[in-house]
């Protein structure tokens, strides 16, 4: 019997109390606004609502953001162990959001925060409502319109189980257990992707007596002729790919490339933002738009001897437009490529295909471990934070 299964039946053996947030809450309030402009490097620490669901977990320590106390007309303050809820999002997904707060400075809630004060466990109230029952109770209440909302009474009407103190702090020990478990991989995983970027700036760091500078028509064939943009409305849904400047954007009933290419973006905010690779490599039947050129190489390194080169450097003063940036074809062929000896190459390649892997791969790579760490981590939450019901 594990530690927890015996608390269980010593401390509660007819079952766990289900309870409201409303019931077991000490104070429900709203934050006060904060806008874009106001957050600064310094002053009063602070939690906007959309950080909520970009840049915290189940719980933190810290906040990332401050702003100044003359900027909030009437500042709203949460403490160690309040929980955080947005109610404004984009999407559903983003409302059932909260987050735990086990720091030790008065912070400033912003607005569209609803905080929660209670005297439970913060953090098993934090896993509590990250559980699938919970998230799917905290996206009722919606209002729909540009954005999707949330509000107090809906929070207040959330149900959680409520054990006793003991087996709360035994469920936060197993589960902080798993979520150390994914920070070391995380964290293993970014270490990774640092050496990945310092062994390919080496590796591509070659004398120039062993290179020869050359632009993407001198050692590719350029198919951009080939393309055919197909208005959503008219594509026949299908099974090959449907390629844009970021990857696939649909699938279609029919193809006009069949090999293996090199798309690189054409347009789009991407090729400045750089938040996804602007070159990437495609293979078997497909359709590509006019938003990618279409590269084809007569080997499978110099392609993606290309493609890791084309995306770890600078391009902007290739690309032209204002609002939506764009690298055409006469610039895309104005970007000399330091290409060795074949030899040279396929080390590059080989070497660098390696650490993409480890570092990238869904399937064999440390993504892969860490995604499968997920689904384990919440498996177990739902399972540790189902209980038998006490009848009254």
């Amino acid at each position: 019997m594990t530690k927890l299964e015996q608390l269980i039946k010593e401390l509660c053996p007819n079952g766990v109390e289900y309870k409201t947030l409303g019931e077991i809450a000490v104070d429900v309030f709203r934050g006060a606004g904060i806008k874009r402009d106001e957050v600064t490097e310094e002053g009063v620490p602070c939690v906007r609502y959309g950080e909520i669901y970009t840049t915290y977990g189940v719980w933190f320590d810290e906040c990332v953001s401050h702003t100044r106390l003359e900027n909030v007309q009437t500042p709203k303050y949460f403490e160690h162990g309040d929980i955080l809820f947005a109610i404004t999002g984009e999407s559903v997904e983003d409302i059932a959001k909260s987050t735990a707060y086990v720091g030790h400075d008065k912070c400033l809630a912003g607005g569209d925060i609803v905080v929660l004060k209670h005297n439970q466990n913060p953090k098993y109230l934090a896993y509590a409502l990250s559980t699938t029952d919970a998230q799917m109770q905290k996206s009722k209440g919606k209002v729909k319109s540009k954005v999707v909302h949330s509000s107090v009474p809906a929070i207040k009407e959330i149900v959680v189980p409520i054990p006793p103190m003991q087996v709360q702090s035994e469920i936060v020990r197993i589960l902080d257990n798993f979520a150390e478990l994914s920070a070391e991989l995380s964290a293993e995983l970014s270490a990774r992707k640092k050496q990945y970027e310092y062994y390919r700036d080496a590796l591509y760091t070659i004398d120039d007596a062993e290179i020869e500078w050359k632009t993407l028509n001198q050692i590719s064939v350029n198919c951009d002729r080939q393309r055919k943009p197909v208005t959503k409305g008219n594509r026949v849904a299908g099974k090959y790919p449907y390629y844009g400047a970021s990857g696939i954007v649909d699938y279609v009933e029919d193809y006009i490339f069949d090999g293996d290419f090199l798309l690189v973006s054409e347009d789009g905010a991407n090729l400045l933002a750089r938040s996804t690779p602007i070159a990437f490599s495609i293979s078997g039947k497909n359709w590509v738009n006019n938003h990618a050129h279409v590269l084809k190489f007569d080997t499978y390194e110099l392609r993606r001897y290309v493609e890791i080169y084309l995306n770890s450097i600078d391009l902007s003063k290739y690309i032209s437009g204002g609002a939506q940036p764009k690298l055409n074809q006469e610039n895309l062929n104005k970007i000399p490529i330091p290409v060795p000896s074949f030899k040279r190459v396929k080390f590059v390649v080989d070497i660098l295909d390696r650490f993409d892997t480890l570092c990238n791969d869904i399937s064999e790579g440390l993504p892969a471990e860490i995604e499968g760490r997920r689904k384990q981590y919440e498996y177990y939450r739902d399972k540790l934070l189902t209980f038998k019901e006490k009848v009254n």
